[in-house]
């Protein structure tokens, strides 16, 4: 039986479903600070949610089949809103997150052995030795010592895909693309004025030089990154950037220019890392929270990996370790709202008109949690990804790395990642959280908890 959440788990699992009146005292105040308690609790019932503004008109779809519809079946119906594929750029360019139609294809199609299986398999051991390198840093800690883990996964995953997607073990461009990417997310919030047509355009002028300014120096550090792979490609690792450098479109054998290679650098260094950290720490979040799931995993980890650093071959026999990520995503998706689609012409979804011009949102943090779809859904229960209960679900409920043919390139290098520090950390060390602390739901793209979130690290017997 999956373990009861706990009283500091309950605000977060339950607390969005709650209606006002029956919230505590206590509750209303978070939910204040928390967006997504503001979400009606009818979204977790409505397989289809219509609603209209002043700004347009919008359809939630929590239809596994509308899902599919919008993202797979008419996905040239429904192209992301250009007012978000707007601000994307500002930040990453051209990269596979901002671009669209034909120049997306075909970047898609030159990055895409470079996340192959093969690709990523490689990949498999600058992880595990980052990995092991960051568990010795814990192992020097003094038992009980106190780190706020999202700080934690975040420098983990950054030092990861620095090292093992370019070959860099330097401090100093890590530390640089960690601030630039945390300022340039306060600078990429979307607020009503944007969506004001006489006052945006002014608007994006000052975010898009703003960004510039951010950037500015991590650009420099990643052109030259670009410069010397370009002049002497035998003398560096084949690693992702090497790869990008070289990579030739399969049908029209084209390259990619150094800024679209940097496009991309960037958008990997975000997605590469943010999403990642982010899903550990609701992972180390959920297994503190639920002791028994996180002895589970400990003895899973001991009987495959054996005291040894783990290896890609180990990852096979890791199967409730993989379910805890699957589970941990589905409550606390990395990316909780998936950008909003707007209709180019009428269409029909599940039997409901569309009209051009409406959005249609997609909402992995609703979807993971419907009653319709989901027994139980605000219980930790990592045992409902297993083969004989997954059976039957449909691909469409469950989204953390999108759907269609924009489903994110990284997926399983992410995966992969996720399960190998999880064996390097939790085979030594018992994490727990310090108790008192509001740790509430922030979305800034992806999801973090908005003040940190403290723990203890004691070394296992």
């Amino acid at each position: 039986m999956p373990d009861e959440p706990s009283d500091l788990d309950r605000p977060y699992l339950a607390g969005a479903l709650i209606p006002p009146a029956a919230m505590t005292p206590a509750q209303r105040k978070r939910a204040r600070r928390n967006e997504f308690s503001r979400i009606p609790p009818g979204a977790y019932e409505d397989l289809l949610r219509p609603r209209a503004s002043l700004i347009g008109r919008f359809l939630m779809v929590n239809d596994p089949v509308g899902v599919k519809r919008v993202l797979v079946d008419n996905v040239a119906n429904y192209p992301k809103r250009a007012l978000e594929r707007r601000f994307f750029s500002m930040a990453f360019g051209d990269g596979l997150i901002g671009s669209e139609g034909d120049l997306w294809r075909a970047h898609r199609r030159t990055m895409a052995p470079a996340f192959d299986p093969r690709s990523v398999a490689a990949y498999a051991p600058a992880m595990t030795a980052t990995a092991e390198a960051f568990r010795a840093r814990w192992d020097a800690l003094a038992p009980g010592a106190v780190v706020d883990i999202a700080d934690e996964m975040t420098a983990l995953t950054l030092q990861i895909i620095s090292r093992t997607m370019f070959s860099t073990d330097s401090d100093e461009i890590m530390t640089l693309v960690d601030e630039t990417l945390r300022r340039a997310h306060a600078s990429l919030n979307i607020g009503l004025l944007d969506l004001i047509p006489l006052l945006a355009p002014s608007r994006d002028r000052r975010r898009s030089a703003a960004i510039a300014a951010v950037v500015a120096e991590l650009d420099r550090a990643v052109e030259k990154l670009i410069g010397e792979r370009e002049r002497a490609p035998d003398a560096h690792p084949v690693d992702l950037l090497a790869r990008l450098v070289a990579a030739k479109d399969r049908e029209t054998g084209a390259r990619l220019t150094a800024r679209e290679v940097r496009d991309e650098v960037v958008t990997i260094f975000v997605a590469g890392h943010e999403t990642t950290a982010m899903a550990l720490t609701w992972a180390w979040y959920l297994l503190a929270m639920h002791p028994q799931a996180q002895a589970r995993l400990q003895a899973e980890i001991d009987a495959v990996v054996g005291g040894r650093p783990a290896v890609h071959a180990d990852l096979a026999g890791l199967a409730y370790t993989r379910n805890v990520m699957d589970e941990a995503m589905r409550l606390y998706p990395p990316v909780p709202g998936l950008s909003g689609r707007q209709a180019i012409a009428d269409d029909v979804v599940c039997g409901r008109r569309v009209a051009a011009g409406t959005t249609m949102i997609i909402s992995p943090f609703v979807l993971h949690r419907h009653r319709k779809l989901w027994d139980d859904p605000e219980r930790f229960d990592p045992d409902r990804f297993s083969p004989e209960r997954s059976a039957g679900r449909s691909r469409f409920a469950y989204l953390p790395f999108g759907a269609g043919q924009r489903v994110c390139i990284g997926a399983a290098l992410a995966t992969d990642e996720t399960m190998l520090i999880l064996a390097a950390l939790a085979s030594r060390h018992h994490l727990a959280l310090v108790p008192g602390q509001d740790i509430d739901l922030q979305q800034r793209v992806t999801l973090r908890p908005r003040a940190g979130m403290k723990m203890t690290v004691t070394p296992r017997a």
